[in-house]
């Protein structure tokens, strides 16, 4: 398990956003600037003094907005013309549905985030600058910016995804997501029935944040399961992994995973509760599978990997005796945040580990 491979690694550069892309980047902002004074002048003639937020017609809605459909129009470009960028090669040889599957996963989270990111910051600017309206002059301004910024982050997020980006982007939309949906939830209580309950308010927006946050991310998660295997190959024709089922049994689970978490934001709790449990629970068994079976899975990986995998499962298994009726020392909420933050947590343990197996610096 801990036995170091002194096989080298095939030649695989990391991809960074080069000179060209950065380049790119800076053009498409500029022009995503240019056509956001253009749509905050519209907002502000057609729209004039609107709050910050907290209303239902407010200019965080509208900026949102605006910032979903520059980043959709960004990372469907770049991450579609990436495949030909230093590093990222591998991706030609992938079947033409499975390509389309992952822009179309990277497209939806990219646009997704760019709004939930957005709507809470102008949540949080409001709170600065309660009572302030927007006029048309900082309508242009502020639309200018958003959609500039939105799109130059987007750009050089898509232009050299790796494993370990998509990871990160992966916790990022999850926290922010999950975070607005409670912060904006019309029941200041929710907290006190259940994790899921933030999803049942079908007519407000903070439910559609939820539910789209989970959908989106059990999207991300097949589009991650792609790169994992990629990973998990490479590492085993190296001889770094010695179980060469691993990178394909692997990704496998991933997916699974993946699609148990979209399905708890398809079926929200008051909607269908037996498919909303069944995949709350499917997703949490392919997670104790992945830690219980690792050290057949990922034989090779550093030591402490398996270290950092006994805590996770010892913690999961922890969680779960303090939940049941005879302790009841968790309530339900309590528990579905812990073991959510548990497997969203070793995730990034994993993918971390994943990337410095077989390196001896």
């Amino acid at each position: 398990m801990s036995t170091v491979n002194t096989s080298p690694l095939p030649e695989a550069s990391a991809p960074t956003p080069g000179r060209r892309a950065e380049t790119e980047a800076v053009y498409a902002a500029l022009s995503a600037g240019v056509l956001g004074a253009i749509y905050g002048l519209f907002v502000g003639l057609f729209a004039p003094d609107l709050q910050i937020a907290g209303v239902a017609d407010s200019f965080a809605v509208w900026a949102a907005c605006g910032a979903a459909v520059v980043a959709a129009i960004a990372s469907s470009i770049e991450y579609w013309r990436a495949r030909i960028r230093p590093g990222q090669e591998w991706r030609q040889s992938l079947p033409s549905w499975k390509f389309t599957v992952n822009t179309v996963s990277v497209v939806i989270v990219h646009t997704a985030l760019a709004f939930v990111a957005v709507y809470a910051l102008y949540r949080v600017l409001a709170m600065g600058f309660i009572g302030l309206p927007i006029v048309t002059f900082w309508s242009v301004v502020l639309m200018a910016v958003t959609l500039g910024l939105t799109t130059w982050i987007v750009y050089l997020s898509v232009s050299a995804m790796t494993t370990q980006r998509m990871s990160s982007l992966l916790l990022a939309f999850i926290a922010i997501g999950t975070l607005t949906a409670m912060v904006t939830t019309p029941d200041p209580k929710w907290w006190t029935i259940h994790f899921s309950h933030l999803g049942t308010f079908e007519t407000d927006l903070s439910s559609w944040v939820f539910n789209g946050t989970l959908i989106a991310a059990g999207l991300l998660v097949t589009t991650f399961a792609v790169y994992i295997a990629n990973d998990m190959r490479r590492l085993a024709e190296a001889g770094v992994l010695g179980n060469p089922r691993g990178p394909r049994t692997v990704p496998v689970l991933f997916v699974v995973m993946g699609i148990m978490l979209a399905c708890v934001g398809i079926f929200p709790v008051d909607v269908n509760m037996p498919a909303h449990n069944i995949s709350a629970s499917g997703m949490a068994v392919m997670f104790l599978v992945l830690l219980i079976g690792g050290p057949g899975f990922f034989r090779g990986m550093p030591r402490t990997y398996f270290v950092a995998s006994g805590v996770f499962l010892a913690a999961t298994i922890a969680s779960v005796i303090l939940f049941i009726p005879a302790i009841g020392f968790f309530s339900l909420t309590a528990f579905e945040i812990i073991v959510f933050a548990l497997i969203f947590g070793w995730i990034a343990v994993f993918v971390r580990f994943l990337g410095i197996a077989g390196r001896h610096d």
